[in-house]
């Protein structure tokens, strides 16, 4: 393991641009902000319109915290979190990984692949609605796995910062265009509200802003722009402040849209739904903006997964030869994208998820809103577990008291939220 952590900063290496300075958090941010985030805040605003801005921003602020911590901990270490896991708190937890990772890319894979199918039939349809959302899932789904096996890291990182531009500038212009009560809006940011029959809305903003599993890989996207030291985790606490404060802003700005609408349908459609009455209500351009700007987050979102998740599995299955056999590489000094088992995942992880092209899209979110419920919690204990180890991470990386606060409550959140939406998803009668 690299003795950063106890010897002193490691590299002190500076971004050669801003846009270096901020591109892992510009990939945080289009990676998570996704079909999730947008079809949650649809469902929020149109129901209880602005009163729940409050936990939008509680939700960005606990993600944070998360990525934060992760970032802390390869700083310190020179290891990714899952060399942490693996290294610190046995074997077994590899495992359970690997059967999490699976399943998770199974399901997400067939999320994201239908959202932008649905995303594609919005802007060019093609035959009849079925055909034509089945048509584009797998044009992005394998498109996505070419830019990622063809293009690099490099080309990634551009596309990415384009996609993540395009989304966020048209859905907040559409929110702004819509002239919405700002007083409003500040007043739901200032004296939060909670009413009972709200809470399954304020629990969906909580848990689905920003991602879950994909927060991982900004550990990954971090290696590759060589960040390390004191100096590493100052950049990364700057690109997180921003990535995050963005995923609020968006997440505030589809509130604002769908507090204007009415919302019967379920799914990805729903964003359809919204663009229509967009249209209705202000003309068809802001319509078209809309619809782009929601390409824009899934597709962004599906890249990101497509590039990031055989890291994962990449760097699994380097842990695992490292155990076997003790001349084998240091996983840390890897190049994992250049291995076959990353090109391998890669396919995978593009065609696979094909096959459940047929699923109602209520019976992936519901598979993979149940795969978040445990990944959140699981993630904050172990950040409290190896970033409070003063002989793993030294002095100046360990967690204070405000981290540590702010873990505890993020588990606590994450394991209530978990808990109440699993219940609301199964029992929804009661």
């Amino acid at each position: 393991m690299n003795d950063q952590a106890t010897t002193g900063t490691g590299s002190e290496d500076r971004p050669a641009s801003w846009f270096d300075a901020i591109a892992p958090g510009l990939l945080v941010a289009a990676t998570g902000v996704g079909a999730g985030d947008l079809l949650t805040a649809g469902y929020a605003g149109s129901r209880v319109g602005l009163a729940l801005i409050w936990a939008v921003l509680i939700g960005a602020t606990l993600k944070w915290t998360l990525t934060e911590g992760l970032a802390r901990w390869q700083m310190a270490t020179g290891t990714t979190l899952l060399e942490g896991w693996v290294n610190r708190l046995g074997g077994w937890i590899r495992w359970v990984f690997l059967g999490y990772l699976l399943l998770w890319s199974l399901v997400t894979g067939a999320s994201l692949g239908k959202a932008c199918g649905v995303a594609g039939d919005g802007l060019l349809p093609i035959g009849d609605r079925a055909t034509s959302q089945a048509i584009w899932t797998v044009v992005h789904a394998i498109g996505g796995l070419l830019l990622v096996w063809i293009g690099g890291f490099r080309l990634f990182e551009r596309l990415m910062a384009a996609l993540v531009a395009s989304m966020f500038a048209c859905v907040l212009l559409a929110a702004v265009l819509l002239r919405p009560d700002w007083e409003a809006v500040a007043g739901a940011l200032v004296r939060p509200t909670l009413r009972r029959t709200d809470l399954p809305y304020a629990i969906g903003l909580l848990g689905g802003v920003g991602g879950t599993m994909t927060l991982l890989s900004y550990g990954y996207w971090i290696r590759e722009t060589g960040r390390s030291g004191e100096s590493g985790a100052r950049l990364c606490r700057l690109d997180l402040g921003i990535a995050y404060l963005g995923t609020a802003l968006f997440g505030i700005a589809m509130l604002v849209i769908s507090s204007r609408v009415t919302i019967s349908r379920e799914g990805a459609e729903v964003a359809l739904v919204l663009a229509d009455q967009i249209g209705e209500a202000t003309g068809p351009a802001l319509r078209w903006l809309f619809l782009f700007g929601f390409w824009g987050a899934v597709f962004s979102s599906l890249l990101g997964v497509w590039q990031s998740a055989p890291y994962l599995f990449a760097d699994f299955l380097q842990l695992s030869r490292a155990r076997l056999d003790p001349d084998a590489a240091d996983p840390s000094r890897v190049d994992l994208a250049r291995t076959p088992a990353y090109r391998a995942y890669l396919v995978g992880i593009g065609l696979v998820p094909l096959i459940l092209v047929g699923w109602s899209v209520r019976s992936v979110q519901l598979a993979h809103a149940i795969l978040g419920a445990f990944f959140m919690p699981l993630l904050a204990l172990t950040l409290l577990i190896l970033n409070n180890n003063r002989s793993w991470v030294g002095h100046r990386f360990r967690n204070g008291w405000l981290p540590n606060a702010l873990l505890v409550l993020t588990l606590v959140v994450f394991l209530v939220v978990g808990a109440l939406d699993l219940h609301r998803r199964f029992f929804p009668s009661e």
